[in-house]
């Protein structure tokens, strides 16, 4: 028996009991949420103890990726169980798809989304599609909510804060009449999410997706999380919201350190809310009817390859330049952890990410997978089984646009030049191949004796590169990628 509190809170007693079939399911998602800052995934460091507690109870998946990079692409592998970055961009969740959602909801299910990621319901984006109910936590990041106060007061100079005049700004006046804890994101959603469970929890079975936009930027948590970690004689300036760039040319080491304190300060305070969750789920005698899939889509880079961000963007002249952005895996890794009642937790090793939990979820609530679903169920290892499995998992940024030079343009109509190649990673147990296009070079890790990818050895193992290329190259062409997108991709440059 084990006994669950939130971080020192007293909670009840949860445990293994019978089963009822058909099975609840809840999904939670917390954007930008770095693996190797959980102490499930090693960490020692940073307080997440209610997370530990949940994967002591759940399957640890130790090699789950970002598959299509990064935010919105990676959510439309999960609602539609298919491989987003061969054929679509950043872009609304598309109309003649079918989606998970939609699915459960014919199956018999009430279906309940709760966010505050901006991004899944603005500007026509239709993540609600074919849920039954949805609510809209207002106001993060740069979302178009407030238009006062008239005078945002900046923490620093506004030359280290991405896009300052313009989300950054924007984002002030959203969180102008923040007082405490409870109006902060994470706690709004968490307790939209409980009572809606207070009022639904008698239902005959429900799919509750939640999605919360924190640990992601900008990092301002309660100071009573942001000080378990920050230097108390800290006197640089507050970066809460950095540019995505080599952080050398703007931040100074101290700096750095303490954008990552605040950073860490956001995981525990997402941490205590995801406690406050479970305990509501147990006090609603939910626990032995419900699966619970806790998840990120992508991490960040804290000075790893000399970066602060996801990616390298400059801003110039409203206009988000990208620059060359390989996924490296601070970044491609994720948390990946689900618990089934009546199943034996623990941890496994097979490649997998988002594009495999929607046929996941639907063989959890015994409805068909259908047909166009190119992901595979995990159920299997949930079982104890060691089913056939691949042997390697992608990481990508969009491939369909010409390689260098192009202009795209967001829904927001925000327009992002692509100087540079944009990368894909291919993951095996034990090298990591980074590559674009045929003419740009390429780099192979041996991830196996350099886990922090710092040692690029194409030219000593040439042949790794290739079959790994040739890997791709098939994975590619097995998700009906068009070939005007493979013709740059027929070869690779090894020397």
């Amino acid at each position: 028996m084990m006994r669950f509190r939130v971080n020192g809170e007293r909670g009840g007693d949860f445990f293994m009991r019978q089963n009822h079939r058909p099975l609840n399911i809840v999904v939670v998602i917390s954007d930008t949420l770095r693996r190797d800052h959980l102490g499930c995934y090693g960490n020692t460091k940073i307080r997440t103890p209610n997370l530990d507690k949940f994967a002591q109870m759940s399957v640890v998946f130790d090699r789950a990726y970002c598959g299509s990079f990064p935010t919105v692409p990676a959510r439309t592998d999960l609602f539609t169980g298919k491989w987003t970055f061969p054929h679509r961009d950043w872009s609304p969740l598309p109309r003649d798809e079918i989606v998970l959602p939609q699915l459960l909801s014919q199956a018999g299910y009430t279906t309940m989304m709760i966010v505050d990621t901006p991004h899944l319901v603005r500007d026509g984006y239709h993540f609600d599609r074919g849920f039954h109910g949805f609510i809209w936590v207002r106001g993060q990041e740069n979302e178009r909510y407030r238009t006062d106060p008239a005078d945002v007061k900046f923490p620093c100079d506004p030359k280290k804060i991405r896009n300052p005049y313009t989300s950054f700004v924007q984002y002030m006046r959203n969180i102008a009449d923040r007082r405490y804890e409870e109006d902060y994101f994470a706690a709004r959603t968490i307790t939209e999410a409980m009572r809606w469970l207070e009022r639904n929890y008698k239902r005959e079975r429900f799919f509750l997706y939640l999605d919360l936009f924190d640990p992601h930027e900008p990092w301002d948590p309660p100071r009573h999380y942001a000080e378990l970690y920050a230097d108390p004689n800290f006197k640089g300036e507050e970066v809460t919201y950095p540019r995505y760039w080599y952080w050398r040319e703007f931040l100074t080491e101290e700096e750095l350190r303490h954008c990552h304190a605040l950073y860490c300060g956001e995981v525990t305070m997402v941490d205590y809310w995801f406690g406050r969750l479970m305990a509501r789920l147990e006090s609603l005698n939910l626990l032995d009817k419900t699966a619970i899939i806790f998840t990120s889509d992508h991490g960040f880079y804290f000075g790893e390859h000399g970066i602060i961000g996801k990616a390298l963007f400059e801003e110039r002249d409203g206009r988000n330049i990208m620059h060359r952005s390989p996924i490296y895996d601070e970044v491609a890794r994720i948390p990946l952890l689900i618990y089934v009642p009546d199943t034996k937790p623990g941890r496994c090793d097979a490649f997998t990410g988002f594009v495999d939990l929607m046929p996941t979820i639907l063989e959890l609530a015994g409805v068909e997978v259908p047909d166009f679903v190119q992901g595979k169920s995990l159920m299997p290892f949930l079982r104890g089984e060691r089913p056939q499995w691949r042997d390697f998992f992608v990481t990508s940024w969009a491939i369909i646009h010409e390689p260098k030079g192009t202009i795209t343009r967001a829904v927001d109509g925000t327009e992002r030049l692509v100087l540079s190649p944009r990368p894909s990673t291919i993951h095996t147990a034990e090298w990591t191949l980074i590559y674009s296009v045929a003419d740009d070079e390429a780099e192979l890790y041996h991830t196996a004796s350099d886990p922090k990818q710092e040692r690029n050895v194409i030219k000593q193992y040439p042949q790794v590169a290739q079959a790994l290329h040739a890997k791709f190259l098939r994975f590619l062409e097995e998700c009906g990628t068009r070939e005007e997108f493979l013709k740059p991709r027929r070869t690779i440059k090894v020397t």
